[in-house]
């Protein structure tokens, strides 16, 4: 039976003849045979599936790299670009981004620039290949710490004797790493706290130089997942979705540079696949792309961010119950699967499809065909992968970490998507007693949705999907039962990018001091603007904070820092000042914001500590407002 099925795992890998019992030597021990039975009998539905499947798929050809143009993908990803060819001149955001790099994001950094140097030298491109000496120049100047706790490194760079054909000399590339080892005492005391003070690689290199790494191997049973949780921190928790677009951005490029280094640091290769643009249906339900689906949507619902079918079917399943034994286990009957599909391309935006019809395993069938025929995976093409790799680096928290960065990758329509997916499927579990689909049940039935993908060139076959069967149901696994602590954006990622921030700020008013001195010297005789004062400026004295509401009855307030005020505190503060004239916001509508200083615009969970987060951003304005305002 030949399925059209592809992984992207391109190991050689051994091949299973059909009902031979699985060798589980290469996998983690953690899954017994009845769950692998539950694998492979989804694999053979999605198969039938896909046989009567009217309209078979156009292939996602996915290009093989040429040498170097990963690297450079990489760091035009990573917000580098100016590093090298043409625009290599202006690196200056770059000198102030590297800054803020650890050790190990330097290394990572390093080596991508190393490879496309010497490629460039190789196509000998008529490209200034950039001397590092001149790039990193200022990061010798910048004094104080790195933003991880780590003293800065300072850059050194040995010349190349031999010049390149183009007549420039070359210089090896090199960020230095001249930092002192972070002491074990910093790190956390408990195997299952999850810090995120310090970098997830730089913990990593620190448990590999003292050995002291235990190799994860799989537990049993859905009890043995180590209870991981995340320490409370004083200045108040960052989910995704709490930060302005810019500073996301900037979250994004990290995230990158930081998982690679993970992955470099563990041994594990992190390659990013490329897909080569296909045509995509612009229209309908099924196998259309997420982006194109959401535009959809919003004409009809303004602001949805999640497909609406994928709502629907969603709530479909549940309004039955989800105590139903075998849910999405049970496959719905496969000709009746494919005419529902027809009839809801043909009738769901008309709102003229009868959903009483609609049985609940075939609407759980439905489900598992959206997120199958999407046309680049759920997990993306790029991240796919890296997503399946997790299972191959050596501990379960830095398994954790990777898929904490990797769901920060996501674009966010697919990982808004993911997020309401691991959430109902949560919800199926949480009813285990009575359908019977424990967490590694689910993780079973659904790895194969979402890691196996129907797209990729013919060189890989089916029994490929074997060796990774119990890998990527365990990743699955991960994915269901830490999704709060994945959605978290780590602390000192976001104080890289306060020092980021910071040191732009700096930059533009030095260039605001020099474009000043010069319109003085053109225009002397005109007054200079005075600087407006901001209202933190504004005759408050120490140890208080203004704090605007511009939308609640008491549209400003003075508030008291002590040491146990949080934020929530004074949003109830805010809100007790009842008028008549405002609309009435509850609680859990509005939330102080943290605005401007080193941050764009962070939304504060109700546990900040306010005089520990001042202390972080003194110049912070501080505003209450709904989410959505």
């Amino acid at each position: 039976r030949r399925s059209g099925q592809y992984t992207m795992n391109h190991d050689h890998s051994k091949k299973t003849p059909d009902g031979a019992s699985f060798d589980r030597s290469g996998s983690q021990d953690s899954l017994d045979e009845l769950s692998m039975d539950d694998y492979w009998k989804e694999l053979e539905n999605i198969h039938e599936t896909r046989g009567n499947n009217h309209e078979e798929q156009v292939a996602l050809v996915v290009k093989e790299p040429d040498e170097g143009e990963l690297e450079e993908e990489w760091l035009k990803e990573a917000g580098l670009s100016n590093l090298f060819g043409e625009s290599s001149g202006d690196s200056l955001e770059s000198v102030v981004f590297l800054s803020t790099l650890t050790r190990t994001q330097k290394a990572a950094v390093e080596k991508r620039v190393e490879t496309v140097t010497q490629t460039m030298r190789k196509r000998n491109k008529q490209h200034q290949i950039p001397d590092v000496r001149d790039i990193f120049r200022l990061q010798n100047d910048s004094k104080g710490k790195v933003c991880d706790g780590s003293e800065p490194s300072t850059v050194r760079t040995s010349e190349n004797k031999n010049e390149t054909q183009d007549g420039t000399k070359g210089s090896t590339f090199s960020l230095g790493t001249d930092e002192q080892k972070r002491p074990l005492e910093d790190m956390p005391c408990s195997d299952t706290d999850i810090n995120l003070e310090i970098s997830f690689a730089e913990q990593a290199a620190n448990l590999k130089d003292t050995s002291v790494g235990k190799m994860c191997k799989g537990g049993g049973g859905d009890t043995l997942l180590p209870n991981f949780r995340l320490p409370k921190d004083k200045t108040g928790t960052t989910k995704i979705g709490d930060l302005a677009p810019q500073d996301m951005k900037k979250v994004y490029s990290l995230a990158l540079i930081e998982l690679t280094a993970l992955y470099d640091i563990c041994g594990t290769e992190f390659k990013q696949q490329k897909a080569v643009k296909i045509k995509t249906k612009d229209s309908g339900l099924f196998g259309v792309p997420l982006s194109v689906l959401l535009e959809q949507d919003q004409k009809k619902v303004p602001g949805t961010k999640i497909p609406l079918i994928f709502q629907k079917l969603i709530a479909q399943i549940e309004e039955a119950t989800l105590e139903t034994e075998g849910l999405l286990r049970i496959p719905g009957v496969a000709t009746r699967v494919k005419s529902l599909c027809q009839e809801l391309e043909a009738k769901f935006y008309e709102g003229t499809f009868n959903w009483e019809n609609v049985k609940q395993h075939d609407a759980a069938s439905l489900l598992k065909l959206f997120i199958r025929e999407l046309p680049q995976p759920l997990l993306t093409v790029e991240y796919l992968k890296a997503f399946q790799d997790v299972q191959s680096l050596p501990t379960r928290k830095q398994q954790l970490q990777a898929l904490n960065l990797l769901v920060l990758l996501l674009p966010e329509a697919n990982r808004d998507t993911l997020k309401v997916l691991l959430e109902f499927l949560q919800r199926v579990i949480d009813h285990r007693d009575k359908n019977k689909m424990t967490l590694k049940n689910v993780a079973m039935v659904m790895a194969p949705n979402l890691f196996t993908f129907h797209g990729f060139g013919s060189k890989t076959i089916e029994q490929r999907e074997f060796v990774m069967a119990a890998g990527t149901a365990n990743v699955m696994r991960f994915m269901i039962q830490y999704q709060k602590l994945l959605w978290t954006i780590p602390k000192f990622i976001i104080n890289q990018v306060r020092k980021q921030n910071t040191e732009s700020q700096k930059k533009e008013k030095k260039d605001k001091a020099m474009k000043k001195l010069l319109k003085k010297m053109a225009y002397d005789r005109e007054k200079h603007e005075k600087q407006e004062k901001t209202p933190n400026d504004a005759d408050v004295p120490q140890g208080v904070i203004r704090v605007q509401a511009p939308h609640l009855s008491k549209v400003s307030m003075a508030i008291q820092l002590t040491e146990e005020l949080k934020a929530g505190d004074i949003v109830a503060r805010f809100l007790s000042q009842k008028s008549g004239n405002v609309q009435t916001l509850k609680k859990e509508e509005v939330f102080l914001y943290e605005i401007g200083g080193n941050i764009g615009e962070r939304c504060l969970d109700d546990d900040t500590y306010m005089k520990d987060l001042y202390q972080l951003n003194p110049n912070a304005e501080w505003v209450i407002k709904s989410k959505q305002s």
